[in-house]
């Protein structure tokens, strides 16, 4: 059986780079394609691919959310690829977890590729797992979770408590915060703000909605795997298919 490989980055010619040199690997069957991390949620779960070159910096769904999103359980071998990053360089190192710094010569990807290789053939599973695992607690370990945002309206700066925010909603260049029955704009990503927000606080339930975990009243199961999540305030959102792992902590009791 050949290697099925699947290749995340939101650049065209990144994908196009890696994907010219798979092609010179006679063990290389498959080679797939995603522009963004949804798409390649998607493509994890259902293809079950053998490996995967994740780039860490997209818009909207970073490689750590895709991570997060399938679940170490379900996450095949992975390659990181990075521009350069501090943090995340250490936390690759620190955990054994390949990564290909960009830009990165020929040399250094037929390395990354032949030690993958060896480990989806000898490796133990668990083992893989524990890397994962250990790698998205240590990146939310950070700490200096964000308090406040400023918002900027009709000429007139002012501030808003993060512990307030009842749940955040994407509006193109813009994150909508929804604050009791006030909402405002703030420029940003959904990806930027959730990197910043507590996880412990803050869940991001679809790729385009955060919620305060606080503010949860009730969760009704609908279909595939999503949910119908209803705030104290009344207001009702639902839950994207492939972040059904993200709201187990809420289906269970914390004891």
């Amino acid at each position: 059986m050949g290697l099925r490989t699947l290749i995340v980055d939101d650049e065209p010619l990144a994908r196009e780079g890696v994907r010219m040199l798979l092609e010179n690997d006679p063990d290389v069957v498959a080679v797939h394609e995603c522009a963004d991390g949804q798409a390649a949620v998607d493509v994890i779960i259902e293809a079950k691919p053998d490996l995967v070159f994740l780039d860490v910096q997209m818009p909207e769904m970073c490689g750590f959310e895709v991570l997060a999103a399938v679940g170490v359980d379900r996450m095949p071998n992975t390659i990181f690829v990075t521009a350069y990053d501090k943090y995340a360089l250490r936390a690759f190192e620190v955990h054994a977890l390949d990564y290909l710094l960009k830009p990165y010569t020929n040399e250094r990807f037929f390395r990354a590729l032949e030690r993958a290789k060896v480990q989806i053939k000898l490796s133990d599973e668990n083992d893989f797992n524990r890397q994962l695992s250990a790698l998205l607690d240590d990146l939310n370990r950070r700490g200096d979770w964000l308090q406040r945002l400023v918002v900027k309206a009709a000429g007139r700066i002012s501030y808003v408590d993060v512990e307030d925010i009842d749940w955040i909603e994407a509006a193109d260049t813009y994150v909508r915060l929804h604050v009791r029955r006030e909402s405002h704009l703030v420029r940003g990503t959904m990806s930027g703000l959730e990197a910043k927000l507590d996880p412990h606080k803050f869940l991001r339930i679809h790729r385009s909605v955060i919620i305060n975990l606080s503010r949860v009243k009730e969760l009704q199961p609908l279909f595939h795997g999503e949910y119908a999540v209803k705030l104290r305030d009344g207001t009702q959102l639902t839950s994207g298919r492939s972040y059904r792992d993200k709201l187990q902590p809420l289906l269970e009791n914390p004891f």
